[in-house]
């Protein structure tokens, strides 16, 4: 059943979609959502943790090729893409600001999922996130800085971070490692970790629904903005992969691993960065507005990387 759910996981994700984009049409007030949208994540992380053997996790930092290249992709070449991406068109410097905000940090809880999803190396992931959290931190105000003065480099507050880290990562992950160990000592617990190996998909399906269904009602007020940026997220949604495929074949390492830099580039921290981004003063509509629209491109996106990061360095036809 398991390989079933993963076989038609791109049509359920498309429908589940196409579904909740069609419901905050017809069904007033689905904004009220926005409050499960964490403790949704939190579940399909869980059960993605669940399929990831924790124990393996202590090996991963002895990989220092990946984290140089996880670091090399994010850190350096994506800022050069996204600076490039901002002088394309015309557009307002509150505008630029949001696209920065979202488009320098790299996400650090469902990439994770995705990755496992796309046959990607999901531990190694999973055990840099700490890594990229910290630098994340440390980094956006000198991003914000070097585009755009002193002035913005103050915008970040160190409380969305951490919050995103405690509740996604630390808290998911201990109950998984609980019930792993756990698993080895009693059938009961194995049973119910067996059942729970058949949700990622379902899991993931709920999230995009409840994402979907609370923020693509918020764009409305800023619109037109939206227009303009939704060329820049798409180019972004293609090159920042192909950017992280290339520079790690560069370093000649695995495909899993291949694929876990693909899916790191292209996957952007937009659900963390969201508070972050309201707190900017005259922020809303437009920042908000800006984020959002990364977060809904990206879903998308995820889809496509889901099915065709998979196939890539496997011989698979596209």
């Amino acid at each position: 059943m398991k390989e079933t759910i993963e076989k038609y996981q791109i049509y359920i994700y498309f429908v589940t979609i196409l579904i909740a984009a069609l419901l905050t049409f017809v069904v007033p007030g689905t904004t009220k959502l926005e409050y499960l949208i964490n403790p949704t994540l939190a579940f399909m992380l869980f059960v993605t943790f669940l399929q990831v053997p924790l124990i393996e996790l202590k090996n991963t930092f002895s990989n220092g090729k990946f984290i140089f290249i996880l670091f090399l992709t994010n850190f350096v070449f994506i800022p050069i893409l996204v600076w490039v991406l901002i002088q394309i068109m015309p557009l307002d410097p509150l505008v630029k600001l949001g696209i920065v905000f979202v488009l320098v940090t790299p996400c650090i809880d469902y990439v994770v999922t995705f990755a496992h999803l796309g046959r990607a190396n999901a531990p190694l992931l999973l055990a840099t996130t700490p890594i990229l959290l910290i630098a994340q931190i440390v980094l956006l105000p000198i991003y914000l800085n070097l585009f755009f003065g002193n002035d913005a480099a103050k915008l970040v507050h160190l409380r969305p971070f951490l919050d995103a880290f405690i509740w996604l990562i630390v808290v998911p992950l201990t109950f998984a490692g609980i019930l792993q160990l756990a698993s080895k000592k009693s059938v009961y617990v194995t049973q119910i970790s067996n059942t729970l190996s058949l949700l990622p998909v379902p899991a993931t399906s709920l999230v995009l629904f409840i994402v979907i269904i609370a923020v693509l009602p918020q764009i409305g007020p800023a619109i037109d903005t939206v227009y303009k940026i939704i060329p820049i997220y798409i180019v972004y949604a293609i090159a920042a992969p192909l950017i992280g495929w290339y520079l790690s074949s560069l370093f000649h390492l695995d495909v899993p691993s291949k694929r876990a830099i693909a899916f790191s580039a292209g996957t952007r921290n937009s659900l963390v960065i969201l508070p972050l981004a309201m707190a900017v003063p005259n922020a809303l509509p437009v920042i908000p507005a800006v984020v959002i629209t990364q977060t809904l491109i990206e879903l998308f996106s995820e889809l496509f990387y889901v099915w065709g990061i998979a196939k890539l360095g496997s011989g698979e036809q596209f």
